[in-house]
Order: structure tokens, then sequence, then C-alpha cells
């Protein structure tokens, strides 16, 4: 199977741990109201998934209420009581009808919990595509995301930007996951479940967003030792913002006189090996694409505002951020590094 879906919440929390803490603090500092759950259903994936959770609390549960009140039952109605004998009582070997409940009914069980998430799993990954729906391809990268736009020419980085599915036209999104190096797994819990991206094996996924606003996620598979800061973000926009979004992305590069000492300082550094900015001699792979960096709310995937005295520290001391990250220390002056984010600034 191409698509690799995992519904245990108990392991998805496990994994995520403190970064989306740390991603919550961010959203309520601007203000939003999105905070990683999957019991805010805002698709049709993450719906279904929401829905089987809930039938197989129901089915858990109920064997948990049988199970503990029958033992309830007999260790209130058999306990010794003052003057009973100190023996032990008749004991009743073999029982047809009770080994046949016994292993029947766990087995009828868990073959509809079975049937059930299957029915879920093949019901979302063969649902048909609508004409409409807009590709996208992510990488996962150690410890970042790369957006690419195949049919708009947009490359962004960390925050997923994505029509909402309106109730008259269908505008699902379609993301094909690639890795650039280990394991990931991308999993934003109110858009869709879990999906691995492997090395070498392309896998798909779908979300058709109902609401507007900002979806948190992360990256749940350990990739490393920044696998807790590689954090997702997902802006779900209204028809208006949406086209105004990629009219946006699809401008060149800024291109401001007044930091040309910044501009330069960017082409002559390492800086041009690892990033690109559309419209400049910038054609690095390796790192995030800063074009519209400055578009974007966070740097570092999520680890901290976009602003300048952020990325000041960040190009000084990455592991300021993210120790571990594979960014390296520039190792440029006071002055240097004020003229390049001078020019990065400019990046909107």
């Amino acid at each position: 199977m191409r698509r690799y879906q995992s519904f245990s919440l108990i392991r998805s929390w496990l994994t995520i741990g403190p970064a989306v803490l740390a991603g919550s603090c961010l959203a309520a500092a601007e203000g939003a109201q999105s905070i990683p759950s999957i019991l805010a259903p805002a698709s049709t994936p993450a719906r279904e998934i929401y829905n089987l959770s809930l039938f197989v609390l129901l089915v858990t549960g109920s064997i948990y209420v049988i199970v503990g009140g029958l033992l309830t039952y007999v260790i209130f109605k058999y306990r010794m009581r003052p003057g009973d004998a100190q023996h032990e009582p008749a004991q009743v070997y073999g029982s047809v009808q009770v080994e046949l409940a016994w292993t029947v009914i766990p087995v009828l069980i868990v073959v509809v919990l079975f049937l059930t998430t299957a029915r879920i799993i093949f019901a979302i990954q063969n649902a048909p595509r609508p004409s409409s729906a807009l590709d996208v391809t992510v990488i996962g990268h150690q410890f970042w995301w790369e957006f690419r736009y195949p049919a708009l020419g947009i490359v962004t980085a960390n925050e997923l930007h994505i029509p909402v599915s309106g109730a008259n036209q269908s505008s699902a999104t379609y993301l094909r996951l690639l890795s650039a190096d280990t394991d990931h797994s991308f999993w934003i819990p109110q858009l869709g479940g879990k999906t691995d991206l492997i090395p070498n094996h392309p896998n798909e996924m779908w979300i058709d967003p109902e609401r507007p606003g900002l979806y948190l996620g992360q990256c749940a598979q350990f990739c490393g030792v920044e696998h807790a800061k590689m954090l997702l973000r997902v802006y779900v926009d209204t028809p208006e913002q949406w086209a105004a979004w990629v009219k946006h992305q699809q401008q060149p590069g800024a291109e401001d006189p007044s930091v040309a000492a910044g501009a330069q300082i960017f082409a002559t550094e390492a800086c041009v090996n690892c990033h690109a900015v559309a419209g400049t001699a910038a054609k690095g792979t390796f790192g995030p694409d800063l074009t519209h960096l400055m578009s974007r709310a966070t740097i570092a995937s999520g680890a901290a505002q976009n602003t300048p005295e952020s990325l000041r520290a960040w190009i000084q001391a990455p592991d300021h951020f993210k120790p571990g990250a594979l960014m390296p220390a520039m190792q440029l002056s006071d002055q240097q590094i004020d003229q390049l984010v001078a020019y990065l600034v400019t990046l909107r």
C-alpha cells in the first residue's frame, strides 16, 4: 500500500511532545483559534477518523463497563463474610457455553473493528478526485518543510497555503509526499491522518478544509535531534485571500537599491549555495526558498516569530533556536549581519 496512515492517538501525542505547545503559543500570539486536536475535525478525512475514534471508544468503553461491572458484582457478592467456613468453595470445571462465549464474542468484536477501520481507510484513499483539485508537492527535510505548487510555479517553506473547500465547489488539495533525507510524517490533526514521507517512496494524501483559518501540525515521525521543532502551519484561505496569495508569490524577489550591500553579502557568501531567491542568481535548494521570506509568520519551521531580531539571531547562531540545526553559523561581522538582515526584510 502506497500510503501509510496511523490512527494511534497515544503514539501521536507521545511523539509530538512539547512541539505542539510551542506551536500553539505562536498561534495564540497571532490570535489564532487553532489547537492541534483530532476532536475538532475541519475536513472530510479528519471527520472520518474522528467518527472512527468515537466508534472504537464506544465499543471499548462498553467492554470496560461490562467487565468492570461484572468484576465489581462478583467481588461484592462473593466476598468473605464473618462466620463463613474457612475452606475453598466447590469448583466447577469446564463449560462449553462460557468458553464459546469468551472466544466468539472477542473475535466478532475484533472483526467488526477491523472491517470498520478498513472501510474508513479505503473510503479516504479511494475518494474520487475533483477536477478542481490543487496539487502540492511536500518535501520533508531535516528539519523543515518545502512546499511546491507545480501548476502555479510557486515554491515556499514551512507554511502551506491552500484554498478553502466551499459547499458549492470542492477545492480539495492533493499532497504528494517526498523525503529529502530520512523518514518524516505529515500530520495536521484537524485536517487529516498522519502520512509518512519515506525516502524513494512517494506517498499521497488529500484534504478539503471546510473553514478558513490557521491549522497547526507537526512532523509525527522521529527524524533526528530537532524533530520536535519541525512544526507545520497550514493557512486555509478564502477565494479572495488565495488569489491574492498566489499572485504575490508568483512575483520575483524584491530589488531594492538601498539594501545592495546586504544583497551582495547574500550573493557572495554561502547563503546563495543553499537558498533561492526568484529573479536572482540564488538557486540553492538545500535550504528554504527565501523569495518571499517576510510573508511568513515564522522562521526555523515555526520555532520563532519572523522578525528582524529573530532573523539576526538565527543568522548569528542557528543553535540558539534549534540546537543541532543543519544551518551553520555564518561567522559574519555585526555590520555584515545587519546589512544581510536589511536585505532579507525586503523579501516580502
